[in-house]
């Protein structure tokens, strides 16, 4: 294999599928990216056997060939090349080594067999449809802060996206819960989704996607077996396996007679939250709001270094209540709002609060309520 590459295509491809490569492998070839050059292109594979990312970039080809070499080495040789250079990637006729060459410097890597390179087949998908990048990124960033990220809940480590049919129309679904908050966010179901298995996308997987859905105008075709999920984005190809579980039915810890609603403006009750909570106790970081007539009062009490309170103005004019919250919890959800208002829907202080935002209802929270 014989190539030469502008540096800049290089480092932009190998920054989509080098973070794919876990820093510690058992097996030597998952510790390496393939290689392969043919055509007009060179096409880059890393897997770590649950998820692989693929993409092809331009490439002047003078010989076709394929290899492996160590990811993240070859990432770190890019990344400190000047600006604007050629890069030439030769690999020796034994093909034990491969140089990478730019201008005065001249690196020499050593090789593993492209034939020891595992391919996660991905067999048939029953599903395919095409969703606007944008859609996709709405429904990752207003849910994966929920995320469970304890190993026992397997089945909670992840994104739950399924269709449902809400007020009428058929909508693809994002849920994420931890069992102490919940997120839920719509979009209109493309075509092509319409009796989709229930799928749980795992957390490394969503936390790639989140970054390569970040291109305006661009438009993801997803496609969907029981097993696997594979999405394309351009020249990207990123396949992974699905986590093999039942997601509880969310539905059921969505209150739906919370009747106190409590209207605060986001930014101002957000930068309160933060303030007090400076006090609070790692551990605990619980923040008691006592709500009355158009005031809300945000209060910690640390025993071990002192207490904080602020005062809040909010449209409210039911009957006054106390209740605790997670201050972290607080500021994630407030986080994703994106309207000037948080509408909080309270029912009593042992009783999960719903909270949402004032621009629609394509997204909701429930937010499990604590002692104070």
């Amino acid at each position: 294999m014989r190539i030469t590459i502008e540096r800049s295509n290089l480092l932009k491809s190998l920054n989509h599928v080098h973070r794919v490569v876990e820093r510690r492998n058992t097996i030597p070839i998952l510790s390496n990216i393939l290689l392969r050059a043919e055509g007009q292109n060179l096409d880059m594979k890393a897997t770590d056997l649950d998820l692989e990312v693929t993409e092809a970039t331009p490439a002047n080809v003078e010989q076709a060939g394929a290899t492996t070499v160590p990811a993240h080495l070859l990432y770190d040789i890019v990344r400190k090349l000047p600006d604007g250079s050629e890069v030439l990637l030769a690999t020796s006729t034994d093909g034990g080594s491969m140089t990478v060459q730019s201008g005065r410097s001249k690196f020499s890597l050593q090789c593993l067999p492209e034939s020891d390179f595992p391919d996660l087949t991905a067999g048939t998908f029953s599903h395919t449809f095409k969703l606007k990048a944008t859609d996709l990124k709405m429904l990752i960033d207003r849910t994966q802060f929920a995320i469970s990220t304890e190993e026992t809940r397997y089945y909670l480590n992840g994104i739950f996206f399924h269709t449902i049919e809400s007020k009428g129309d058929l909508k693809l679904r994002a849920v994420a819960t931890d069992g102490h908050r919940l997120a839920r966010a719509d979009v209109n179901a493309p075509s092509g989704s319409e009796g989709m298995p229930g799928i749980i996308i795992p957390r490394k997987t969503v936390g790639e996607l989140q970054k390569l859905v970040d291109v305006p105008d661009a438009i993801v075709t997803v496609e969907v077996s029981d097993a696997k999920i594979r999405l394309s984005i351009g020249s990207i190809v990123m396949t992974s396996k699905l986590i093999d579980g039942t997601f509880p039915d969310y539905q059921r810890v969505i209150p739906a007679n919370n009747d106190k609603e409590m209207r605060v403006d986001c930014t101002t009750f957000a930068q309160a939250v933060d303030r007090v909570s400076t006090i609070s106790s790692e551990r605990g970081r619980a923040v008691k709001l006592a709500i009355s007539d158009g005031q809300l009062l945000l209060t910690v009490n640390n025993p071990d270094s002192g207490s904080a309170t602020e005062e809040v103005a909010v449209g409210y004019d039911t009957d006054s209540m106390e209740i605790g919250f997670n201050a972290k919890y607080l500021l994630d959800i407030t986080a994703q709002l994106s309207g000037d208002e948080a509408i909080f829907l309270l029912a009593d202080a042992g009783s999960p609060t719903l909270i949402r935002d004032t621009t629609g209802d394509d997204a909701l929270y429930v937010l499990m309520p604590m002692r104070v």
